[in-house]
């Protein structure tokens, strides 16, 4: 058996899985070992696909003008604002 470390777990996952634990009477480490064995053995991990029509209608020409500059800048100023908290 192999052992897995996860650091930087948000904190709102790991009271999830405290209480989905504690909901089945396990460990947390069991809890998060099932989960884990349940989703990595699932095995319908497949990329989807998308069609013909789902590509045509992303390639058409906007109903209206994109500001490109506009876009750019409310990016950065999101960016920096997470960075920079007031």
């Amino acid at each position: 058996m192999g052992t897995l470390t996860i650091r930087n777990l948000d904190d709102n996952v790991k009271q999830e899985l405290r209480k989905r634990a504690a909901a089945r009477g396990v460990s947390m480490e069991q809890e998060a070992r099932d989960l884990i064995t349940r989703d990595v053995l699932k095995g319908d991990h497949q990329r989807v696909k998308a069609t013909f029509d789902e590509i045509m209608r992303l390639s058409r020409k906007p109903d209206k003008r994109f500001d490109l500059k506009r876009a750019q800048d409310e990016v950065w100023d999101y960016l920096y604002e997470n960075d920079h908290p007031k």
